[in-house]
């Protein structure tokens, strides 16, 4: 489980779907984003253009949205995004997501780089809040 703080001091409790730890902005979207088509993996940039974020940058931001939003390709391009550096430092969903997940543990087998992805309650998070992802006391 992890501890994501908002810069307003709201504590959350969530599930690590990969754990690790991260801090940064966050970059908040009620829709889904799909990375395959949806993010170039070279600069982090949403260029998905039936995405509200289009033109935003998810590089090294605290990613927070409801869910991915499928092509199973997304994991390949996710990791390779986490490989170049443009990657969220982390992705915070309401609902559990495999297919990113699997671009995360690949990108951490592969090349030994972690960023955590997190199940949570994201209501009340808005853009621009400042957010840290820790694994807390008792396996939280």
């Amino acid at each position: 489980m992890t501890q994501p703080v908002p810069k307003h001091g709201a504590d959350r409790l969530g599930t690590f779907q990969l754990a690790g730890e991260a801090d940064g902005l966050a970059l908040v979207f009620s829709h889904p984003l799909s990375f395959w088509g949806g993010i170039d993996a070279e600069t982090g940039e949403i260029i998905d253009h039936s995405h509200p974020g289009l033109g935003q940058n998810v590089a090294g931001r605290i990613l927070v949205m409801p869910s991915g939003r499928g092509s199973s390709s997304s994991s390949s391009v996710l990791a390779e995004a986490i490989r170049r550096g443009t990657a969220p430092a982390c992705i915070l969903l309401e609902r559990p997501d495999p297919i990113l997940a699997v671009g995360a543990i690949v990108a951490e087998f592969l090349y030994d780089i972690h960023m955590p992805l997190v199940v949570c309650d994201i209501a009340g998070i808005v853009s621009g809040d400042r957010i840290a992802v820790r694994v807390g006391g008792a396996g939280k």
